[in-house]
This record gives structure tokens, sequence and C-alpha cells, in this order.
């Protein structure tokens, strides 16, 4: 690409014209859309990976220097980004609904809860109190990891350390998929 087009693309964009779009779209849109495309492996999430690319690259052209990047090197970074978060974001999106498909919670029997262990406060008691101050603040006060950090005056570290004792410890009264269950119900 000469760099006479390059320039007149960066100014247009900077001016906020339109037709800086259509020629970058003109000079560089196949070649972006072959770099969604290799990343996604699939003809429509490549599409939409152009389309939210060539958004930010409008949005985000103040921010373009060209004195560390070429403008497709810039456009293509851009671009890969976004393609590797689409990706993330469906396979995200495709392990939940697998883990609602595979859960236990819809066939949870009764006889799957044994009554005495239903009482979870009762076996968040036998627990040491550093943990239960945790795993309280956690799931029965419903901060998040950095609230009850700042709020018991203890590290995040050993906020998650001891939320992973904590649970680890409840898993040997509770079967996991009934804890499961019950910190779901605990903390909705």
């Amino acid at each position: 690409m000469s760099k006479l087009i390059e320039q007149n693309i960066i100014e247009l964009l900077k001016k906020r014209d339109q037709q800086g779009m259509s020629i970058l779209y003109e000079s560089y849109g196949d070649t972006l859309f072959g770099v969604a495309m290799k990343i996604t492996n699939d003809e429509d999430l490549a599409k939409d990976v152009l389309q939210i690319s060539l958004m930010k690259i409008w949005k985000k052209i103040d921010s373009y220097d060209p004195k560390k990047a070429k403008l497709f090197t810039w456009m293509f970074r851009i671009t890969r980004n976004t393609a590797i978060d689409k990706i993330r974001s469906v396979n995200l999106k495709s392990d939940q609904e697998i883990q609602i498909e595979v859960s236990d919670v819809y066939n949870l029997g009764v006889e799957s809860v044994n009554p005495e262990h239903i009482d979870i406060r009762k076996h968040l008691s036998s627990l040491d109190d550093k943990y239960q101050v945790v795993m309280e603040a956690l799931f029965f006060k419903g901060m998040t990891q950095q609230e009850a950090s700042e709020a018991l005056d203890i590290p995040l570290g050993t906020i998650k350390s001891r939320l992973k004792i904590g649970l680890r410890e409840l898993r040997r009264i509770y079967n996991p998929a009934t804890l499961s269950i019950l910190l779901y119900l605990i903390i909705q």
C-alpha cells in the first residue's frame, strides 16, 4: 500500500470523514477479513470481527502513532485482538451452555440432598474462624473478594486462599453438586 494512500486514510479518519473509511475498506478490508478468518475459522464470526475492528479503528484513530507502527500493523493488531476476544466470548458462552446441559442441578433428586447437610451455616461454623469470616463476608454478606479484603483488612491474596481452603473443607461435608447449589442459592 502506498504511503500516500495510507496518509490520506489517516487524515480522513482523523477528520471523521466517511470517505476515509471507504478507502480503508477498499484497501485493507479483504486482508483484515483474512486475518479474522484465519483466527476464527468461521466466516460469520470473521465478518463480525471485521465490522467490530473497523468500528474500533474509526473510534481509536486518534491514538494511532505512526512512530510506533505502520497503519496496517496497528489495524492488524486491533483485528487480531478482536478476533481472539470474539473466540473467547463464543467459547465462554458455549462452555456455559454445556455446563447447564450436563449440570446435576436438573437431575438432583431428593435422595441426593442429605437433610443433615442442608444447614450450611452450622457446617460453616465448624471451620476455623479465619475461613468462617471470609466465607461469611463473601456468601452471606454478598461482598466481592476485593470488598472483603478492604472490610476485613486482609490482603486480597489471603482472601482468595482462605476461600479456596474453606470451600475445600466444605466439600468434605457436601458432595460438590450439592455445595454448588447451596452456594448458588445463598448468593442469589
